[in-house]
């Protein structure tokens, strides 16, 4: 049995139940680090002395008897956008290479609180701008990354987890969501962090999961209703992708589900809203990093030569080239005919997954239109990478809650990941779709 290799929930009962140690696990997992973090890149910081005493405190409390929280002693790493208290916070950005955090995010905080032990921050795309990691969330961040891995990846309802602490990138658009082995461990994860933050103004007081986040009743879940959205299918999908999908949504036929077509006829302008909308918030977010309030600073004569060079040498091209759109859609002259429009068209989007939701209660989609793709093969087309967020997007845009599962019977091949999508709030349902599938 390799430690590093369980799942969350049985590393958790493991170390509840005396079979093994929580610093067995950090062990494990730090001794995996060395070995192939050299070829993978995955963290960007790992602090060993923190890990292995974080890992002690866990088995400690438990040889005393003590209280220890409902993750105690299970590993967990940070995308470097999520504040954790006297750890780098970088968000992958040049420009942040020296900020160390001073205070917890609230997501940071629920996990300790948890028990959880924080290994390091991960590697990530400058400002999550990107599909690959290839520095210089948001749009699919949690299920695209977690489908080209063959892992889950739960995107959460807006204002179910609290944003307190996480560097904004485009601030009605970002959500923390987990990613995990199996559906389950998303589930555990997803009842520590949610919850209204009156530290963050975008929280929201529906956010009260009990337990049925953990325990679903698969009764009742066997008596949802699956929507299939049309346009999703119309072209564009990579074979592979296509017959996996063809495959799940015949398992959930066989399995006694009820399936419809549906339609979300104005999905087809997602893309198109999403990068007008989220280069005008990202250019706005962005500004704060000047290398005065945050950010390295280097050394210039002037005021204006301090900005070019702070912000010309700190941000990549990827995140230049956003800025500069986003400025572009907020100018004067510009603001109505492009980012007043993309408004009003995510309104409408947001109107379909409503009406939708009126004859189905989840809508189940592929996450990614192709397998994963080749490292570096995207970066030099902009367009191309755009594309691979193009069905994970809508919902970012209307808000709503949506899982990736990786399809069955993949060994050996490249992963492919469906997506269940959700009403608002209703993570209950999604996750217990995905558990009942997962267990199967």
């Amino acid at each position: 049995m390799k430690l590093n290799e369980l799942t969350l929930k049985a590393t958790v009962e493991g170390i509840k139940k005396g079979e093994f140690k929580a610093l067995d696990v950090a062990k494990a997992t730090l001794d995996e680090i060395d070995e192939r973090e050299g070829e993978i890149g995955a963290y960007l910081s790992v602090n060993k002395e923190d890990v292995l005493a974080s890992a002690q405190a866990v088995d400690n409390a438990i040889a005393s008897g003590g209280k220890v929280g409902d993750l105690a002693g299970a590993p967990i790493a940070l995308k470097d956008v999520i504040l954790y208290k006297g750890y780098p916070a970088t968000a992958g950005s040049k420009i942040l290479k020296e900020y160390k955090a001073s205070y917890d995010s609230t997501v940071s905080r629920k996990l300790r609180e948890a028990g959880m032990v924080m290994v390091g921050k991960t590697n990530m795309d400058e400002f999550a701008m990107g599909s690959s990691t290839e520095n210089s969330g948001f749009g699919g961040s949690s299920r695209q990354p977690a489908a080209f891995c063959g892992i889950v990846g739960l995107k959460t309802t807006y204002g179910a987890v609290s944003r307190y602490g996480l560097i904004a990138m485009a601030s009605s658009l970002d959500q923390i969501g987990p990613m995990t082995k199996t559906v389950e461990d998303a589930a555990m994860v997803f009842k520590v962090i949610a919850g209204q933050d009156p530290l963050d103004s975008t929280s929201n007081s529906k956010a009260q999961y009990g337990n049925k986040i953990l325990n679903p009743d698969f009764e009742s879940i066997k008596k949802l209703k699956i929507g299939i959205p049309k346009e999703y299918f119309e072209g564009g999908l990579d074979s592979d992708v296509e017959r996996s999908m063809q495959e799940t949504i015949g398992w959930f036929k066989k399995n006694g589900f009820s399936v419809e077509e549906v339609s979300l006829p104005n999905t087809k302008y997602a893309l198109s809203v999403y990068y007008i909308l989220m280069p005008a918030e990202a250019s706005t977010n962005l500004a704060r990093f000047d290398g005065i309030r945050y950010g390295t600073r280097l050394d210039a004569k002037d005021l204006e030569e301090l900005y070019l060079k702070d912000r010309g040498e700190g941000f990549g091209a990827e995140v230049k080239r956003r800025i500069t759109l986003g400025t572009f859609v907020l100018s004067a002259g510009y603001y109505e005919a492009y980012y007043g429009k993309a408004q009003r068209v995510r309104a409408l989007i947001k109107k379909d997954f409503d009406e939708a939701f009126k004859k189905v209660d989840v809508l189940l989609t592929p996450t990614t239109p192709t397998v994963p793709f080749k490292f570096g093969e995207k970066s030099q087309n902009p367009l191309q990478m755009y594309l691979s967020d193009i069905f994970t997007i809508p919902a970012n845009l209307a808000g709503i809650p949506a899982l990736n599962i990786p399809v069955k019977g993949r060994e050996g091949k490249l992963p492919v990941g469906f997506q269940i999508t959700g009403k608002a709030f209703r993570e209950a349902d999604i996750l217990g779709l995905g558990m009942l599938y997962e267990s199967s």
